[in-house]
């Protein structure tokens, strides 16, 4: 189904069970006109870390979005996953992304078009009685898990049309 921002929904919105993900990440504050800056930098350096440390991936890069005040700023993560937990450093931290019962939607299309995935995940998500592991503070909406899985990798596939990113919510119910 077509919605704004010119991607495609090709799967209605779910729910998932997720095993707990490892990660090395870099924490980043940023606002949201300076998030895709921050991407162009921290995933190349965090890869050229794992690289570095000879560790590979288990799984495609995501953004964990940690709180979110859309007016001001974002505290974020840029990570990859890992198939175990790995001693990081200051700048490129271990995490892990918490088991549970997540809501889910496929994007497709270009990245620009994530904010109306979003939203469109957040109407399902009111309309089915389901509920976030989130919560209101002083910096916005606090997450105990929210993260933007990016599945398509832009230099393997050139056509923005086709990259697909899956975003991931975890519920409040167990």
């Amino acid at each position: 189904m077509p919605a704004e921002g010119g991607q495609d929904v090709d799967r209605e919105p779910q729910i998932q069970e997720r095993a707990a993900q490892h990660y090395v990440g870099i924490p980043m504050t940023v606002t949201m006109d300076g998030l895709s800056g921050v991407v162009d930098e921290a995933f190349p350096e965090l890869f050229a870390w794992l690289g570095g440390s000879g560790i590979e991936p288990s799984g495609p890069p995501f953004i964990r979005y940690l709180a979110i005040d859309v007016a001001a700023e974002l505290e974020i993560e840029l990570a990859v996953p890992v198939s175990a937990p790995v001693a990081g450093t200051t700048r490129v931290r271990p995490g892990v992304l918490p088991e549970g019962r997540y809501a889910v939607i496929r994007h497709t299309g270009p990245y620009d078009g994530l904010i109306a995935s979003n939203a469109e995940l957040q109407t399902w998500a009111r309309e089915h009685g389901v509920e976030f592991d989130a919560q209101d503070t002083a910096r916005g909406s606090a997450w105990r898990s929210r993260a933007e899985h990016y599945l398509t990798d832009p230099s393997q596939e050139p056509d923005p049309a086709k990259w697909e990113v899956d975003v991931a919510y975890l519920t409040s119910q167990a």
